[in-house]
């Protein structure tokens, strides 16, 4: 789960299915008893109905939570990092940042830092196009330290320039959850 609409629709689906829970954050439900298996197997279908999936695992969970954290922090925080994001997230998630980076390395086939930068291009965009910013609010919001170099990884990741981008009639923008 990504945005709060997200966590609207598992709320929905525990419901429904009867499910007593005692918080649904981002990335992570806490359930107020075990679940029996055909709970768990229809929660799983009803999951994944909306793309998403049941995690069990620790190491699955982790990956997750890695995920939610970045994309709160990048697409629903207004406030910058006063720490790099491999200590945010080796704080968050009480674990070596290098033990974190493997495990997300391992699974995901890409690392954590590639995965930010994704994820900083997106939200550019999104300023971008929909919110009519200028690069130099966009750098600054996005901690880079130059518009130059925000450009630069713009078109390296895009292939256009931010201009070019702005411009267009119609962004190829990605949804985060798909990042």
């Amino acid at each position: 789960m990504v945005c709060p609409r997200c966590k609207m629709a598992v709320q929905d689906i525990l419901d429904d299915l009867d499910i007593s829970y005692a918080s649904i954050e981002l990335g992570e439900v806490i359930v107020t008893r075990p679940l029996i298996t055909t709970q768990k197997e229809r929660l799983a279908e009803r999951l994944k109905g909306l793309g998403f999936e049941l995690l069990e695992s620790e190491k699955s969970a982790t990956i997750s939570k890695i995920k939610v954290l970045i994309i709160e922090q990048l697409h629903y925080t207004s406030d910058n990092l006063k720490v790099n994001f491999s200590d945010f997230l080796a704080e968050k998630l009480h674990h070596d940042y290098s033990y974190l980076s493997r495990l997300f390395s391992t699974t995901e086939g890409t690392t954590i830092e590639r995965f930010i930068a994704k994820q900083k291009i997106e939200r550019i965009k999104e300023q971008l196009f929909y919110n009519g910013k200028t690069l130099s609010e966009i750098a600054f919001e996005m901690n880079y330290s130059s518009v130059a170099y925000l450009s630069t990884q713009f078109k390296k990741e895009t292939g256009m320039t931010p201009s070019e981008f702005k411009k267009s009639k119609n962004p190829k923008l990605t949804s985060i959850d798909k990042i």
